[in-house]
């Protein structure tokens, strides 16, 4: 064989330069250790032997024997495969690894006592966006009493309304709102609930309307022709309407009004008739020359409720959020006392 030919084979059987690192073979890769075969307790104990570098010392500071203690760091030498720390003459002393680890310890166990720690909340460096779903007339009652709460307690909150309540259930499981304000019936498994104040409902009609001027009976409310906000169905002005079909009086299709926005304004320069609940029309009557009189039938409370999903309900600042909603919720209802406490799915004393 040529000496071209040795040489060449002897190169073939080198190993694959991948696998060299530093003019030496790389070491195989280390496995990472099963985290559920090492007991946690014992980096607490670790902490104090680095610290104290005194076995009894450290003992006493975590509230163990001297024994114990002993026994805690054989556990740990084994655990790190290293003394740790060794004796000396002046007592002590750690290893190139035990000072390793102490340089370490203390941002992670840090790290873990916040983990398990229930965090303190400040609201006035709480930046974040919260999503409300909200009807627009409800919109009107709660956020000039709300927003300026928010604006001194919580400044660098951003809160964001969402007019439809349509899918709020699956909407608050899947966190794409975190809070829902509306005419709620009782709440299923996973949810909580507070009522928020009860309302009665109330008639919006131009001033000069000529059946203010007529007695004001059922006859002559049901006569008229009414406006009715298109997701009445799901805001409850439809009750209304429920009470009227039940006592057989002449039927009319009424008008479809996009939003409470619009109302109003069709109301004001029309013969319609709106009903709403009543802090609703107290307040509309209030921006616009509109009458604001009781419907001539007895009609069901109108109440309004906060719901929300239970993921959220231990969290403080979503907490915190839901006490300040309650409390503008009650401003604008005279002479109210404390707001009912939540109900849900479970004890809800953490609210």
């Amino acid at each position: 064989m040529s000496d071209f030919a040795v040489t060449r084979k002897t190169s073939m059987e080198r190993p694959h330069p991948a696998l060299i690192a530093g003019g030496r073979q790389a070491a195989p890769q280390r496995s990472m250790p099963n985290l559920a075969s090492v007991d946690l307790n014992l980096l607490v104990a670790l902490e104090a032997l680095l610290q104290f570098r005194n076995v009894t010392h450290a003992a006493q500071h975590v509230g163990q024997s001297q024994p114990a203690m002993s026994r805690a760091l054989a556990r740990l030498r084994g655990m790190f495969n290293d003394d740790i720390l060794v004796r000396t003459s002046t007592g002590l002393a750690p290893t190139p690894r035990g000072q390793r680890l102490a340089a370490a310890l203390p941002s992670v166990l840090d790290a873990i006592r916040e983990m398990v720690t229930s965090r303190s909340f400040a609201p006035g460096e709480w930046r974040s966006r919260t999503t409300m779903a909200m009807p627009d007339h409800q919109a009107l009652v709660l956020l000039p009493r709300l927003l300026p709460r928010l604006r001194e307690r919580a400044p660098h909150l951003d809160v964001i309304t969402d007019p439809l309540l349509a899918g709020a259930l699956r909407r608050l499981e899947q966190g794409e709102i975190d809070l829902a304000v509306g005419q709620i019936g009782d709440t299923p498994p996973g949810y909580f609930r507070r009522s928020l104040y009860a309302d009665r409902f109330a008639c919006l009609l131009r001033r000069d309307h000529p059946a203010l001027a007529q007695d004001w009976s059922i006859e002559t409310f049901s006569t008229l022709r009414h406006a009715v906000i298109a997701s009445g169905s799901e805001d409850g002005f439809g009750q209304v309407y429920d009470g009227l079909a039940k006592l057989d009086l002449p039927d009319r299709d009424p008008i479809l009004v996009p939003n409470m926005l619009t109302a109003p304004a069709m109301i004001a320069e029309t013969d319609l008739v709106l009903t709403v609940p009543h802090r609703v029309a107290t307040r509309v009557a209030a921006m616009m020359s509109l009458a604001v009189v009781e419907p001539p039938l007895e009609l069901p409370a109108y109440e309004v409720a906060l719901i929300w999903h239970e993921r959220r309900h231990r969290d403080p600042d979503h907490s915190w959020l839901r006490t300040e909603i309650a409390a503008a919720a009650l401003a604008t209802v005279p002479g109210s006392h404390q707001p009912a406490a939540a109900t849900g799915s479970y004890d809800a004393a953490a609210f």
